[in-house]
């Protein structure tokens, strides 16, 4: 493909994203098919065991999920698509954080019959950060109860989006035939085995009326984005299609609005239409605003232009280790890359050669000489971490880093055999370059190694690749809640540190107070100083700080983490020989800990919202369930007879829960977790968790 300035028009970079079980992989093997990369359906979850397409891992084709964000490019008419599945499970977040980080445009998937799922508002949370455009489409209008026009007003009510339905069913359930488009007033239908021939008819006597008024209701929307088009609409003249769709492209790019598409990836019908709206109304590379930060400048933001003759910039959103080495993922900002070029590594500051240029379907590689602005490809031989930048070396310029959630679950992990130690450090190197969410640390107390993520299931993949892919089988403890530990109010600081062994000694005093952080969100802490004169020299500040740091790592209750915490020193004194940093650090640490039971600190616990879905006569059950477990109802809905209830609770309470669940609704009630917010635990529970805490202690100092 020619990377002249006109063909950027012509490249649309998206996702699908969507809660888990909407079809977003299925949808993902329809264009796949319908673009022409594939020539056979594969199911999900068929009884051939293939899988799809885009779920190339075994894991993934066993459990019928998707767990790595899979790319691939595709074309439909005249237009090239680079297009990123992404994960629907909430425990593989950061797969749609960091491919939301670098896309255009996405298609929120939602399910005709349960309609704006709890990890729906997850995933449009995910795109209002990363600002992406979206069009939406309500997939699955062939199963029973589906009701798009209701799914449209949850789109409005529970996400706050501007939504309008662009397309309207053709019957539904079993008697779903096809889409009437409200802007060419046509109706659709999908002939051939697979749905791949499109017909175009007059709308049904029956459905004109409904389309007709449906149509003005939109244009009248619209309206609000355009005044040529207002103006008609008020003297009631007729507007027509493609002036329409002009200002609809405008008003989806403005973020301000959210086109509405109807159909079943499953059955064929209604892909091929969406793929025309991609083309429509998703913005080109060129009309998205990308900006990166000048190093040089104290991280002044910098526009950059989607230009292949500008200075190169590109980002690394993404790694895999393949069996010929590690493959990058890049998105390109600005400029073009070749094969043999030099880029610079922005974070390391290395400087590399490229050895190799893929485009990615799926699995398979394509090798190309070139890319240039707009592009998504992958690179070989090119040693990185997640989120670094590339540039030509040209300019001092970084892209702003994606966000990453904090674990919230820990496991320890041993390999079986001692002759297995290589294949285990090498599997943990790979997956904690791969996933910024999974951490790998060793409990010292102990000397084990833990792992930590985002929830049962991404631990639990972790440990079965383990397996397949480094044939190492690893025992596993149990799993660990992550625990912290906070402030809840002031307390002084006065702590005098001195040590006299023959010859110099070691002297320092630290003044100030710590108190609860403020909107402390994931902050661990703030350190102020606030000494004023020569009270604490200025080469000893740092040595104060990395004392209070190291405290910090265990709190006095059960030896977590201490979080949102400020601490500010106001004095101190020191020796003009005897102070040192060692004896400052020690200073900090000791007077930390000294007043840490004045702030009356309290353990925080991992707070999950949890949504249960499952047959209406089950409810009761459902409820039960969740307040057994400490759970606090925060809404409940019904659809079709089937119940949808929202909780918060407590992440250890929630071990076992999917076995309950089972037994309680005769294995027809499923559900989804993610993190919420850290709460302290009830008073009764901290007692006890802090008397086998000091227990745990006093048993180690005797061994």
């Amino acid at each position: 493909m020619s990377t002249s300035e006109k063909d950027l028009s012509r490249v649309r970079n998206i996702g699908i994203s969507a809660h888990i079980d909407s079809g977003k992989t299925t949808l993902s093997e329809r264009i796949l098919f319908y673009t022409g990369r594939i020539h056979k359906i594969e199911e999900v979850k068929g009884k051939s065991g293939v899988g799809a397409t885009m779920d190339s891992m075994d894991l993934e084709r066993e459990k019928g999920i998707t767990i790595q964000s899979a790319a691939t490019f595709c074309q439909w008419k005249d237009m090239w698509i680079n297009l990123i599945d992404t994960p629907g499970h909430v425990d593989f977040t950061v797969e749609v954080e960091r491919s939301l980080r670098v896309l255009d445009g996405a298609i929120l998937v939602l399910c005709a019959v349960s309609g704006v799922q709890s990890q729906s508002i997850t995933v449009d949370r995910q795109m209002r950060r990363y600002r992406v455009p979206r069009i939406a489409f309500i997939n699955k209008m062939d199963r029973a109860g589906a009701n798009p026009f209701r799914v449209c007003g949850q789109l409005r009510e529970k996400l706050a989006h501007n939504a309008w339905l662009v397309q309207i069913p053709i019957g539904a359930e079993d008697r779903f035939q096809g889409v009437i488009d409200l802007l060419t007033l046509k109706a659709f239908y999908f002939d051939g085995a697979n749905g791949e021939q499109v017909r175009s008819e007059d709308i049904p006597s029956e459905y004109l009326e409904d389309a007709t008024t449906r149509r003005s209701d939109l244009i009248g929307a619209l309206a609000d984005f355009d005044d040529a088009l207002a103006e008609k609409f008020l003297a009631d003249e007729h507007v027509s299609a493609e002036e329409a769709a002009k200002v609809l492209r405008k008003a989806v790019i403005s973020l301000k609005f959210t086109p509405v598409f109807v159909g079943s990836a499953f059955k064929n019908k209604g892909v091929q239409l969406l793929l025309d709206a991609v083309s429509d109304y998703l913005p080109a590379p060129d009309e998205i605003e990308n900006e990166a930060l000048d190093q040089s400048k104290n991280e002044e933001r910098v526009p950059l232009k989607s230009d292949p003759n500008a200075p190169l910039v590109m980002l690394a959103f993404k790694l895999d280790e393949t069996r010929y080495g590690q493959l990058t993922f890049m998105r390109i900002y600005q400029g073009t890359v070749k094969r043999g070029d030099m880029v610079t590594n922005m974070t390391t500051e290395k400087r590399l050669k490229v050895p190799r240029i893929v485009r990615l379907h799926a699995d398979e590689m394509e090798d190309i000489e070139s890319a240039s602005a707009g592009d998504i490809v992958a690179l070989f031989g090119v040693d990185c971490a997640s989120g670094d930048t590339f540039t030509d070396g040209a300019a001092p310029l970084t892209m702003a880093s994606m966000y990453v959630p904090n674990p919230v679950l820990s496991l320890a992990i041993a390999p079986k055999d001692k002759t297995s130690q290589t294949s285990f450090s090498k599997a943990l190197n790979k997956f904690t370059k791969e996933d910024p969410t999974f951490r790998v640390s060793r409990d010292e107390e102990s000397g084990e190694t833990i792992i930590s993520g985002m929830g049962e299931l991404h631990l639990e993949i972790y440990v079965e690749r383990m397996r397949r892919e480094f044939n190492c089988d690893a025992v596993v403890g149990k799993p660990q809640v992550n625990f912290r530990e906070a402030l809840t109010q002031r307390a002084e600081i006065n702590y005098t540190h001195k040590k006299q062994s023959g010859g110099s000694g070691q002297f320092a005093r630290i003044i100030g107070f710590m108190e609860p952080l403020v909107d402390a969100g994931d902050k661990i802490y703030e350190f102020v100083d606030d000494t004023v004169g020569a009270s604490i020299p200025r080469q000893f500040i740092p040595a104060c700080e990395k004392g209070f740091v190291e405290q910090l790592k265990t709190g006095q209750l059960i030896g977590a983490q201490v979080v949102g915490a400020k601490i500010v020193i106001t004095d101190g004194l020191h020796h003009p020989v005897d102070s040192n940093e060692m004896a400052f650090k020690t200073c900090a640490m000791t007077g930390f800990r000294e007043a840490y039971a004045s702030a009356k600190p309290v353990v925080l616990e991992p707070i999950m919202k949890v949504g249960v879905e499952g047959p209406e006569e089950f409810q009761g059950t459902m409820t039960g369930l969740l307040s057994q477990r400490r759970g606090t109802i925060v809404g409940s809905s019904g659809n079709g007879g089937y119940s949808q209830i929202e909780a918060e609770v407590p992440l250890t309470e929630m071990f076992g829960f999917s076995t309950d669940l089972r037994s309680g609704t005769q294995g027809k009630g499923e559900f989804t977790m993610e993190f919420l917010k850290y709460s302290p635990v009830p008073r009764n529970i901290q007692e006890d968790m802090v008397v086998k805490y000091k227990a745990k202690r006093a048993a180690a100092s005797k061994e």
